[in-house]
């Protein structure tokens, strides 16, 4: 991309590299995205990769907590200097990441807020370090918020809202959405994270059934941790049903699939509530399961995704 001679072609190798990172991450979210017209599904591809490369850092680089949070402070201060600057070619010439590059545009086109990618890589800083929540609320205002809120917040600013509804409607049904998605892949990842030191079911919510953050995964409280894991779903539920109702305030070339986002997670959400734990082996939403809770009527845009065409 730094061979491209104009806007429009650095814009699209960046697209091109962004939907490779979409692809090879998240086989869910690459799915329900091809329902979405092409400008703004480009512009959903860059704001993943802005995400997925922060979220990497602290889940899987091989380096000491203080090594990733150098590179996340690192990842800062790139993001300051590419919306301070003007041009795709030009942040990339001044050595800012391609990601960046790309995701400070899409900032400058839809004006997102600056400070809401900056509560992003607070929250990817608490995962460098983690601690435990004392309380669900605690866990939504102190973590949630950065992780998964602001995202939906970036993504409803190219979204757009439907005439009469506002922006700021269209933004609260993207909270509602953004905590209840983050609290089924906190129940699917339970094991996961645990291996990586994390604990996001709050503590109050292990004192319920009687256990602490100490002895939670030990094999003798196994039920009581599967009873506290499921106040994560059961909360959940309450954000899927609310996007749901209120999914009209979205633009309409975007409902299909925000909806397809719903049902497919709404559907893994209800799993765990039926009583399928996530301990200690990681559920997910088979292909077929997933090709099922698409939109009727737009099936072929699956096979056309994975030849590359959409």
């Amino acid at each position: 991309m730094g061979q491209a001679r104009t806007e429009p072609q650095a814009w699209r190798a960046i697209v091109r590299q962004a939907r490779r990172v979409l692809r090879t991450y998240s086989s869910s979210f690459f799915l329900v995205t091809r329902f979405l017209p092409p400008a703004k599904r480009a512009e959903v591809e860059v704001i993943y990769a802005s995400v997925r490369y922060p979220d990497e850092v602290v889940d899987t680089f091989p380096i000491s907590p203080g090594e990733k949070l150098t590179l996340l402070n690192h990842w800062e201060l790139s993001y300051r200097y590419a919306v301070s600057q003007e041009g795709l070619r030009s942040r990339v010439r001044a050595g800012i990441p391609w990601i960046l590059a790309g995701f400070a545009e899409v900032v400058r086109r839809r004006r997102i807020p600056h400070q809401d990618y900056l509560a992003f890589l607070d929250a990817m800083r608490r995962d460098a370090c983690p601690a435990p929540f004392a309380t669900m609320q605690a866990l939504i205002d102190e973590y949630v918020y950065g992780s998964a809120t602001v995202v939906g917040y970036f993504l409803t600013h190219v979204y757009g809202a439907a005439p009469p509804a506002t922006l700021e409607e269209a933004l609260a049904c993207a909270r509602e959405l953004g905590i209840a998605l983050q609290l089924t892949n906190f129940t699917r990842d339970i094991w996961e994270d645990h291996k990586r030191g994390r604990l996001y079911v709050p503590i109050e919510i292990l004192a319920d059934e009687g256990i602490t953050e100490a002895d939670c995964f030990h094999a003798r409280y196994e039920s009581a941790l599967r009873r506290a894991v499921r106040r994560l779903p059961e909360t959940a539920e309450a954000g899927y049903d609310y996007a749901r109702r209120n999914l009209g305030v979205f633009a309409a070339d975007c409902r299909p699939a925000i909806q397809a986002c719903i049902e497919v997670y709404q559907s893994l959400n209800r799993r765990f509530l039926n009583g399928e734990s996530p301990l200690p082996t990681r559920l997910s939403v088979s292909p077929i399961e997933k090709f099922r809770l698409l939109p009727r009527g737009k099936y072929w845009r699956v096979p056309m995704a994975y030849a590359g065409l959409l």
